[in-house]
């Protein structure tokens, strides 16, 4: 029997059909640590202050579309050097999206090492672009020499490169990210999510290359719930990447909001620099469990090995004990039987050890 012509399947591009969608797990009323949040609320004080500022939005007119005095602000807040310019995104993830819709292209190659952040792979497929990913090295390492046999091979129009990477929590050598940014006939774009839980940065060496731009977040310093990431950058390249941005995508209240944050930085990166010392704590406790290989991290986050064939039940005995974490055996390759926690606040990050010494000799 042929197929009703106003099926989805008569018109959704069959590489469409065949993804499947990002799923967000609810977390119900477990201990979250699987989505790399900064775990700390404001003071209620803050809080007063803050819905105050929110009674002042007028929602009944549309944001400023080029947001101009956020943008103005993320740039001291960022440090974004003279002379380079923003875009805004609701999320990094529009940005990589319209990263990808401005040079997409039938034939056209985005690059990026394997593991990395999902969301490469996917808006490429989106866009209707080929995707490339290379393994990285054993020390989950950038493997220089394959990556750049494969740049000359393949001559990508985009290479994304997360600084410190997700899953892993590397932070790549500097040499080896500027040999990849010598070598690429298009752009690179060095994505730094976690870029306050280290004190590395390519934010500083924008202007330096032509064909470098930074991604950064405000969700991992504490306002995950904005939905508001930044790309910086020349602005003969982000110019024309602005001409796929959909008008006033940032709004009212994450504007307003997000002013109102960065007034506080102070009080965020206190929060960012409690979790770098959590980081340290919950590495070192993770060492002493047999059986149990954290990772080194300059992120947020812990990725760890897990005796063999035992991921899958570590994972379920930990959400049976009230705590979800992030299950990525299921990715296979590098990642088979490995899982990663995010660094909550004491007490949680107590908890999801408890839990793990728990499951491991049961």
């Amino acid at each position: 029997m042929s197929a009703d012509p106003r099926s989805p399947l008569s018109w959704v591009r069959p590489e469409i059909q065949a993804l499947t969608a990002y799923h967000v797990p609810d977390p119900g009323n477990m201990i979250k640590l699987d989505a790399m949040e900064n775990p700390y609320r404001w003071p209620e004080p803050l809080i007063d202050e803050w819905l105050d500022v929110l009674r002042q939005v007028e929602l009944n007119r549309y944001p400023d579309p080029s947001a101009r005095s956020l943008t103005e602000r993320l740039k001291q807040v960022m440090q974004v050097p003279a002379g380079m310019q923003l875009v805004l995104g609701n999320g990094s993830d529009e940005l990589i999206q319209m990263l990808a819709l401005a040079v997409a292209e039938r034939g056209r190659v985005i690059m990026a090492p394997d593991p990395t952040f999902v969301m490469y792979r996917m808006i490429a497929e989106f866009a209707g672009l080929q995707y490339a990913s290379l393994p990285l090295a054993n020390d989950f390492s950038l493997d220089v020499e394959t990556m750049l046999a494969a740049i000359e091979a393949q001559q990508p129009a985009i290479i994304f490169l997360a600084y410190p990477n997700n899953p892993t929590g590397t932070l790549f050598e500097s040499d080896a990210v500027e040999a990849v940014i010598r070598a690429a006939p298009g752009l690179v774009v060095v994505d730094e999510a976690y870029a306050p839980f280290t004190d590395a940065t390519f934010m500083s060496r924008l202007g330096e290359f032509s064909n470098l731009l930074v991604l950064r977040t405000v969700s991992k310093m504490g306002l995950a719930g904005l939905r508001l990431g930044l790309l910086a950058g020349p602005s003969e390249w982000l110019g024309e990447i602005d001409k796929v941005r959909l008008p006033y995508n940032i709004n009212v209240l994450t504007q307003a909001s997000a002013l109102f944050a960065l007034q506080h930085q102070d009080m965020l990166d206190k929060q960012t620099a409690q979790i770098r010392l959590d980081r340290a704590e919950l590495y070192a406790a993770l060492e002493t469990l047999d059986g149990i290989e954290p990772y080194p991290s300059e992120a947020n986050f812990i990725l760890f090995k897990t005796p063999a064939g035992q991921a899958d039940a570590l994972f379920e005995a930990l959400k049976a004990d009230g705590v979800l974490i992030k299950n990525l055996n299921p990715a296979g390759g590098r990642l088979k039987d490995c899982l990663r926690v995010t660094v909550g606040t004491p007490d949680e990050n107590g908890a999801f050890l408890a839990a793990l010494r728990k499951a491991l000799v049961s």
